[in-house]
């Protein structure tokens, strides 16, 4: 990792104040009890465990039931005759049985999401940091920054960007603005990669809290706020919250239309379900809010493909706490080409594997609830192989009316996946329609999603497990 720079007080705004030493205020309740407040009062409230447990027993129900079928209906016999017993019971659990139960223990996962509600909320605000890391923006710095001065955010606040040795306009903006704005600084550094510029922005901050964005990313006006009230009402050993990224682009392409329903459904509710068990595993870059004494203890970003993944883990390592609010909204910019999405999934794979290497084995044996969401994370890459070797080449067989692999037995996921779809687009909305937002209209996006979306996304996930697990040379 690049040498982090000591802390330089005589840089630091009056308006800082002396967080190192003080912990944000706290409104957190005792776990296992109902909250204050609470608009669910009119439902029996059920802990943490009791609703992830549930969620548990449905979903071995459907494998269980999905198990009977393929046995009974003569599926894994076919299969046993071209790919032997072993294999066709591989290729069952891969494709049918554990997505099934996966698809399953989501659903429960959303029906049960019932974070108290941060509205009306009298609650002390700490004063924050905004770190941006900056290289070659000279495009959308302005636009970022702009958003990012108009936030309602109670208490004091600085914007830093940390330019991390752009060969662009980036730094004459970043100054104009700031000559504009006393809130605004610019940090000049030499090209060293994000995670040392946020590192460099990290251990310069005087603030209780520190915010990351991107810098093609645009805060909404209360996102700040709502992603700091979720982490003051939390209990007291959380440490970061993950705001909810959306697509800033989603009419460019087609590629575009997908991601933004992938961005909507699926990213949103797997960080939903994880907050079920205390343990959303990606504060992502794009937008999240820490507790800058955390960040420090943990060494602050380290120099990997997936930093933001691997910090997390090490905030959990460390006895702490992740979770998400979904009303923290920020919109990114998302690959328009396939090529530039290729090269970003196939790093999000990447970081994955260094976040199982790093701390995957020991989150799993602390058996904590949140060491469920670590292992299904183990196996990811089985079932994208399964996917991309097995299901694909089943796809084409079955449009030759070969339906050994691809047929009615493995059909039968579609109707979960679909009602799991229509509970995920319920429950944005709804979110969504809290601070004034909606989910845009974009049929065309979501049926290539629906069909097509994973066909692409599980060949991508397993070229980058490959490569990260061969060493290849890293690329951004």
């Amino acid at each position: 990792m690049t040498a982090r720079p000591e802390p330089v007080s005589d840089s630091v705004p009056k308006v800082m104040d002396d967080a190192l030493t003080a912990p944000p205020p706290r409104h957190g309740w005792e776990e296992g009890r109902l909250p204050p407040k609470s608009p669910f009062r009119r439902i029996a409230y059920l802990n943490v465990r009791t609703r992830f447990a549930i969620s548990i027993v449905v979903a071995l129900m459907w494998a269980g039931f999905s198990t009977w079928l393929a046995v009974t209906a003569g599926w894994v016999s076919d299969l046993a005759d071209f790919f032997s017993l072993p294999g066709a019971i591989l290729v069952v659990a891969g494709i049918a049985v554990i997505p099934g139960y996966l698809s399953a223990q989501l659903l429960v996962a959303i029906m049960f999401d019932r974070p108290r509600s941060i509205e009306d909320l009298d609650l002390q605000y700490p004063t924050m940091t905004l770190l941006i890391a900056a290289y070659n923006e000279e495009q959308s710095i302005r636009n970022t920054l702009e958003h990012a001065r108009k936030q309602d955010y109670p208490a004091q606040y600085e914007i830093v960007v940390i330019d991390d040795g752009s060969e662009d306009a980036t730094r004459e903006i970043v100054n104009q603005v700031a000559a504009q704005d006393s809130r605004v600084r610019l940090i000049e550094a030499e090209h060293g990669g994000k995670s040392s510029a946020l590192n460099r922005g990290l251990y310069e901050s005087r603030t209780r809290m520190v915010a990351t964005v991107d810098a093609d990313t645009l805060l909404m006006p209360q996102s700040l706020r709502r992603a700091t009230a979720r982490f003051l009402i939390s209990p007291a050993d959380t440490v970061a919250i993950a705001g909810d990224v959306l697509v800033r682009n989603p009419r460019d392409t087609l590629m575009t239309r997908m991601q933004d329903w992938d961005y909507v459904l699926g990213i949103a509710s797997v960080k939903r379900q994880q907050g079920l068990v205390r343990g959303t595993l990606v504060a992502q870059g794009a937008f999240s809010v820490y507790d800058a004494r955390a960040l420090r203890m943990g060494g602050g970003w380290p120099d990997m493909i997936g930093e933001d993944i691997v910090l997390t883990w090490t905030l959990l390592v460390n006895g702490g706490r992740v979770a998400y609010e979904p009303t923290a909204v920020a919109y990114t910019d998302v690959p328009e080409k396939i090529g530039a999405f290729f090269r970003q999934r196939k790093r999000w794979a990447r970081g994955m594997i260094e976040g199982l290497r790093e701390h995957g084995g020991e989150l799993v044996a602390r058996h904590r609830i949140y060491s469920y969401a670590v292992g299904v994370n183990w196996g990811f890459p089985y079932l994208d192989f399964v996917f991309t070797f097995v299901w694909i080449p089943g796809l084409v067989l079955a449009l030759t009316g070969n339906f050994m692999i691809v047929g009615p037995m493995s059909l039968a996921v579609i109707p979960l996946n679909a009602l799991i779809t229509f509970a995920m687009y319920r429950r944005q909305r709804t979110e969504l329609a809290r601070v004034g937002l909606s989910i845009r209209r974009n049929f065309l996006g979501f049926v290539a999603y629906f069909f097509l979306y994973q066909l692409i996304m599980a060949p991508v996930s397993v070229y980058g497990y490959c490569e990260e697990i061969i060493g290849g040379r890293r690329n951004w």
